[in-house]
């Protein structure tokens, strides 16, 4: 009888040990599915194929919807969301603060998966990943393309996706391929201009909107513009001095939905003067693309096919 015990004993602790083993494979497996993400503010392992995200970056949230995961989204701040991406003012997404105020309390209560930020709320990161694996997604300005598609590539790896982020990227780099040709058919000189109320910036080579001179081939009609956030405060006469062939134009104050009309500060008696305003050539940019969103696969996608409507 003692050796049936032991026996017995001896069955029973194989089946212990392989139990635990097996949960401890589980385990491993489990850990495993995660990828490494560089990202602005440092690596981070990401759970492959998360099921629940928080984003703040509205040009991700634009790459999310276009590669159909856009039911993973369960946060988002609501406020001054692009007009493209309307969709998800709906209810069923959480308010998680403004772009500059994040509402931890409510982004901790919603339990994600995952959270992409940008910029704005860079200073705030480890606050952010101390509720969840957080990411960094922003665009720099010096290289734009190459960081927006490391930026997609990311993504699709994360979700699994790196087919359709790949066919993706191929057709805009046709879309980008075409527009540089056509700008040096058109020839002519280019300004970008940033309206906000009355005022108003132009923007250069390297600059957030750099992407027309840097990567479209539209040559700038001031090479000494330097490099900034914000632009360099410009007048109605230096517009006219500088005399652009092309005057590219983003309204912030339609962007953020005040009150003001980009048209009304540029087309005065001044800038009537230019080569822009007497060939037709003053063109009105879509501001959630440029200013909102930017670096998502839609809206880059929109912003060249703007130049090259606007080079025609």
């Amino acid at each position: 009888m003692k050796k049936l015990s032991l026996c017995f004993m001896a069955i029973i602790a194989v089946f212990v040990i392989a139990a635990c083993g097996s949960k401890d494979a589980q385990s491993d497996a489990k850990k495993k599915e995660t990828v490494a993400i560089q990202h602005s503010s440092g690596s981070t392992d990401v759970p492959k194929n998360p099921k629940k995200i928080v984003v703040f970056n509205f040009g991700v949230l634009d790459t999310l919807d276009q590669l159909g995961l856009g039911d993973r989204v369960v946060g988002l701040p609501k406020q001054n969301i692009p007009s493209y991406l309307k969709q998800y003012k709906d209810k069923k997404y959480e308010s998680v603060g403004g772009l500059k105020e994040p509402d931890f309390e409510k982004i901790a209560e919603l339990a994600p998966d995952l959270i992409i930020i940008e910029g704005r709320q860079a200073e705030q990161y480890d606050e952010f990943k101390r509720i969840a694996p957080t990411i960094n997604i922003e665009l720099d300005d010096q290289n734009y393309m190459k960081s927006f598609k490391e930026n997609t590539e990311s993504i699709g790896k994360i979700f699994g996706k790196e087919d359709a982020v790949k066919d993706a990227l191929a057709k805009i780099d046709a879309q980008v391929e075409k527009t540089n040709k056509l700008a040096k058919e058109k020839g002519g000189k280019g300004l970008v201009v940033l309206t906000n109320d009355k005022h108003i910036s132009a923007y250069g080579k390297g600059s957030r909107f750099g992407l027309v001179h840097d990567v479209l081939g539209v040559a700038p009609a001031d090479q000494n513009i330097k490099a900034s956030l914000h632009g360099q405060s410009v007048s109605s006469e230096y517009i006219s001095e500088k005399n652009p062939d092309y005057l590219f134009v983003i309204d912030r104050s339609a962007a953020i939905g005040e009150k003001g009309s980009a048209k009304e500060v540029i087309e005065n008696e001044i800038v009537k003067s230019t080569n822009a305003y007497k060939k037709g050539h003053i063109i009105y940019l879509d501001p959630g693309y440029w200013y909102l969103s930017g670096g998502g696969l839609e809206s880059v996608s929109e912003m060249v096919k703007e130049i090259e409507n606007g080079l025609k």
